[in-house]
């Protein structure tokens, strides 16, 4: 992977690699912050999924992840949206092609060459940071908007694979959303079966969460009805999973939302992944 910068921040660095990525057959671009306590060794990994438009630079320099991660130990990954470039296919909207990849791995023309989003993160990224950088074997996983959707339904359906999972304003019930249907559709096709495994609304309810998750959405976010908290709650009440759900009075959509509920965030996580990392440690030893 090529370095393209490198900046000291809260006694860490913040780096940007770009890489040519097998899973979405084009270079790709992230950005990873390494915390100080790397220089000793190993650390947990939590992952940070941007939402619609986003790039990896969005949440880089706006959600100020780096000072609660150097504070805690974390290492913070920041993937890409989509694929992108001349040859990748796209849209005029906003909402669909690149910029919008929605971590599905596209199956229908002209996506499905370049639009493979969940094994870029779940299998090609994670990968080649954990052998390119001193990151242990436990991860977590959180995001924005689009990308609240693809870290819950990325934690669901891994659960050996990700040890803590929360969102910031999560589209929780894209198959009952214009923000999915539109772009499930157009990824996965007509038949709404295949749609089921990125929506979180729906695989809590068949797959469920052994452990605890944690949501914030702002109570004035001018998205409310397509992002539809209200699915998600009623999915883990049914299921009686262990969560902290917290409406945000006043907050919208925004990342003056995210910043100030982000360090929030990332003590949950690395309560949990430090725990973990712990109990890992002891068995092994």
């Amino acid at each position: 992977m090529e370095l393209l910068s490198e900046n000291r921040c809260f006694e860490g660095v913040q780096s940007v690699y770009r890489h040519k990525s097998e899973a979405c057959s084009c270079d790709m671009t992230f950005a990873v912050y390494m915390p100080p306590q790397a220089e000793d060794g190993p650390v947990p990994c939590l992952w940070y999924l941007s939402g619609l438009t986003c790039t990896h630079e969005n949440a880089m320099t706006k959600a100020g992840l780096q000072a609660h991660a150097a504070e805690f130990g974390l290492a913070v990954v920041f993937p890409d949206t989509s694929p992108r470039g001349e040859n990748v296919a796209n849209d005029e909207a906003y909402d669909l092609g690149q910029g919008a990849g929605f971590y599905v791995n596209s199956t229908k023309s002209p996506w499905a060459p370049h639009f493979r989003m969940y094994d870029y993160v779940v299998t090609e990224l994670r990968g080649l940071l954990v052998e390119r950088l001193p990151l242990s074997g436990q991860h977590g996983i959180t995001g924005h908007s689009m990308g609240g959707h693809g870290a819950l339904t990325i934690a669901l359906s891994n659960p050996d694979r990700y040890h803590s999972v929360s969102a910031f304003a999560p589209i929780a019930n894209p198959s009952a959303s214009d923000w999915g249907r539109k772009q499930l559709g157009a990824y996965l096709g007509d038949d709404e079966a295949a749609w089921a495994a990125h929506d979180s609304t729906i695989l809590l309810r068949e797959r469920g969460w052994k452990r605890d998750i944690l949501i914030d959405q702002g109570g004035s976010d001018q998205f409310l009805d397509l992002l539809k908290p209200e699915a998600l709650a009623s999915a883990l009440a049914e299921t009686r999973t262990a969560c902290d759900f917290r409406m945000q009075k006043g907050y919208d959509h925004s990342y003056y939302f995210v910043s100030t509920f982000a360090r929030d965030h990332v003590a949950w996580h690395a309560e949990r992944l430090y725990a973990h990392y712990g109990e890992t440690e002891n068995s092994a030893g």
